[in-house]
């Protein structure tokens, strides 16, 4: 895929979340894992981003987590990353860090082999959190690393509108 494939790409899975934001006057905060960065890219590739976006952290590791988010899992007793309680801790504290109206967290395992936490390659747990809340696993079934990386990112924003549009 060469660059503007995938310029095009990611334009045209976050241009339906970028007008509901501009058109709204909301903010929206990121925190990925697994994503790698997609989600926000995919944000980024709008012109005027600087409108609706606020700002990201890809906490792929646990000393970026604890570096960029202050969360320490000792606080929070029997959770576990790439789980949904984790993805909507993550979403809800990048939201108050950044003071956007929306946070979004996602988090799980690309591949090709699973987590730690016996998650399969091509599970990830979505969560948004604003004016409404919501909070999703996804299963590709897939253990293609940069295959899970782009369905994370192309649900991640699919439910983000869908929640944008419920909310009104």
């Amino acid at each position: 895929m060469d660059t503007m494939d995938t310029m095009e790409r990611l334009t045209s899975m976050a241009e339906p979340v970028a007008e509901l934001l501009v058109e709204r006057g909301e903010t929206v905060a990121v925190c990925e894992t697994t994503g790698g960065g997609l989600i926000s890219a995919a944000l980024l590739s709008i012109p005027g981003a600087s409108r609706y976006y606020r700002g990201a952290a890809v906490t792929y590791t646990g000393v970026s987590r604890s570096s960029f988010l202050e969360i320490d899992l000792a606080d929070h007793p029997g959770m576990r990353s790439s789980s949904e309680p984790y993805a909507l801790l993550i979403a809800e504290t990048i939201r108050e860090r950044l003071g956007a109206d929306w946070g979004i967290g996602e988090t799980g395992a690309a591949g090709p082999t699973g987590n730690p936490y016996g998650d399969a390659a091509g599970h990830t747990c979505i969560a948004v959190v604003g004016s409404a809340r919501h909070v999703e696993t996804l299963e590709t079934g897939d253990s293609d690393r940069e295959a899970n990386m782009w369905a994370f990112t192309r649900r991640t924003l699919e439910a983000f509108e869908a929640v944008l549009r419920a909310a009104g």
